[in-house]
């Protein structure tokens, strides 16, 4: 992979250790000349990534809707700050010129942006690793409704094995550069036919 989207908060959020490992990962590819694609903020966590993957001579490449620029506060010393006009277009580009992704702790927009790009991979538009960082447990309440959606036969085991999970960054990125997709077939079957 020479590229990972990265999607995380815009707030540090009260656990120290969310920043410490934004930090953590932003180095990690930078050193592994792994380009990062990420939301443009240079605040929260966003900015934590984006700061610890510069502080290692790392590409960075912000894409950053223009009515956020203020409220985000972009970040003007990354690699390259793309400027959209919507949330829209800021996703279609960082899905573009990623070939991986990694979800951090965040709130909403994280989970909007893990899920979109999960039903992308589940209709077949992507084969793209998709990895979950989670840090101190902050993902396990997803992750057991996730199980849930699969007993509960809303989605099935194969899609739920489209997302890589893994609490260190190691661990991730060694799933991540070893995942094959699976291949997809018609993913709903109406029985009733």
């Amino acid at each position: 992979m020479q590229s990972i989207a990265v999607f995380c908060a815009s707030s540090e959020g009260n656990d120290k250790r969310f920043k410490t490992i934004a930090t953590k990962l932003g180095e990690t590819l930078a050193l592994q000349h792994i380009a990062i694609v990420y939301g443009g903020s240079k605040a929260g966590l966003m900015g934590a990534v984006a700061n610890g993957a510069l502080s290692k001579g790392g590409e960075v490449i912000g894409v950053i809707p223009n009515f956020l620029k203020h409220k985000e506060i972009a970040h003007t010393e990354v690699t390259e700050l793309i400027v959209v006009s919507s949330m829209h277009e800021r996703k279609t580009i960082m899905h573009d010129r990623c070939e991986g992704i990694i979800a951090l702790p965040g709130g909403f927009g994280t989970f909007e942006e893990l899920f979109e790009v999960l039903t992308w991979a589940q209709l077949g538009h992507h084969q793209k690793p998709i990895g979950l960082l989670n840090v101190n447990g902050y993902y396990d309440d997803l992750l057991k409704m996730i199980h849930k959606m699969v007993d509960n036969g809303l989605t099935k085991q194969v899609n739920q094995d489209m997302l890589l999970v893994a609490d260190t960054i190691d661990d991730l990125l060694h799933k991540m550069k070893n995942y094959k997709a699976p291949k997809v077939h018609k993913w709903i079957a109406d029985d009733s036919l």
